[in-house]
């Protein structure tokens, strides 16, 4: 990420983006610098235009619209049970 942030870094500044300006950053910056990194983030960079790439990346993105509920009451209904039917329920259980 560190090698991205240099190239972005160069654009920002409207440096050239070639390996010696990104090591210049990433070493300024502390960090131990991969040559084989640098020479194949130059040579993937070199047909890209990266105002195109930012612009597109940072597209704003259209919220989902959120969908209000309505809460319905629910009526929870007990069965009405007659006492004759509890009865032979309950006789059931017993014998």
């Amino acid at each position: 990420m560190d090698y991205i942030y240099a190239v972005l870094l160069l654009h920002k500044t409207k440096k050239e983006i070639t390996e010696a300006n990104i090591k210049a950053v990433l070493t300024s910056a502390g960090v131990s610098v991969d040559d084989a990194k640098v020479k194949g983030l130059v040579a993937t960079l070199k047909d890209i235009n990266i105002e195109d790439a930012i612009s597109k990346a940072s597209m704003p993105v259209a919220a989902a619209p959120v969908a209000q509920e309505t809460k319905k009451e629910e009526v929870h209904e007990e069965p009405v049970v007659s006492e004759e039917s509890a009865a032979e329920g309950l006789s059931s259980l017993f014998g």
